[in-house]
């Protein structure tokens, strides 16, 4: 089954009993947490604070989405981003795969980011948690071949989320080649500028209705998620959210 709902990034400025407010007013079921703002590595009360407002509200925890970043971060700074986790009740801790693109990293830095994944992964599967590694540009997973690659590598699960100006074809077979790992994806429809050039969910209905049918074809558990909705306003995000929860349903 594919639950909708809402990276808490969206709204990085409000409080975290507005994000929950957002998310359960809008009929969505899940919160990805962010760690940079919302739900901040070490502060255990602060997450235990989330999940249990996210409980009172009907609402699932998702990833907790952290900003450690191996081969980069300091080894250390992992252990309380996984007792963050925990304390928070999330199944997955997302993490970045490296910080530079998969073409400019050689065979001994891509084996020193591995070897961190790798040591990430199985101290969270210790806690019965799952590492995922976000398809992001400059990192290991902004190729589809070097990701899949890592995903051989690394125990991970997948974390998708579209460019610039997607391609449907492209972000199909990308899909289509990430399903059997893929847990979440990250909704949201860019212009050409990207980032900065935000469209309402429905000006890509051309992209996002057979994506949302992929998913929903193999009847896994997933969860997709509203991102970078226009201007960061709410009334945009309750406007995507409806259209999201329509074309779920009519997915089914």
């Amino acid at each position: 089954m594919i639950t909708a709902g809402l990276a808490s990034v969206t709204f990085r400025d409000a409080p975290v009993e507005q994000v929950v407010g957002l998310a359960a007013d809008a009929g969505l079921g899940v919160v990805e947490w962010g760690g940079d703002r919302h739900v901040p590595p070490g502060d255990l009360a602060g997450a235990a604070r989330a999940a249990r407002l996210c409980h009172d509200r009907g609402l699932a925890v998702g990833t907790y989405g952290s900003y450690y970043k191996p081969g980069d971060s300091d080894p250390a700074d992992f252990a309380p981003v996984l007792d963050t986790a925990e304390a928070l009740g999330a199944p997955r801790v997302r993490v970045w795969a490296g910080v530079r693109g998969s073409a400019e990293v050689g065979p001994a830095e891509r084996a020193a980011i591995t070897g961190d994944l790798r040591r990430c992964a199985d101290l969270a599967a210790g806690r019965g948690i799952a590492v995922t590694a976000e398809h992001h540009v400059s990192s290991l997973t902004d190729d589809l071949a070097s990701a899949v690659r890592l995903l051989d590598e690394v125990d991970l699960v997948a974390h998708w989320q579209p460019r610039e100006s997607p391609d449907v074809r492209e972000c199909v077979a990308e899909v289509t080649a990430l399903l059997p790992r893929l847990a979440a994806v990250h909704a949201f429809s860019w212009g050409a500028d990207g980032f900065t050039e935000r469209l309402p969910l429905d000006a890509r209905e051309d992209l996002w209705r057979p994506l949302l049918a992929l998913l929903a074809g193999d009847g896994r558990d997933r969860q997709v998620l509203l991102e970078f909705v226009p201007d960061d306003s709410p009334e945009a995000f309750r406007r995507d959210a409806a259209t999201l929860l329509t074309w779920l349903e009519d997915a089914r």
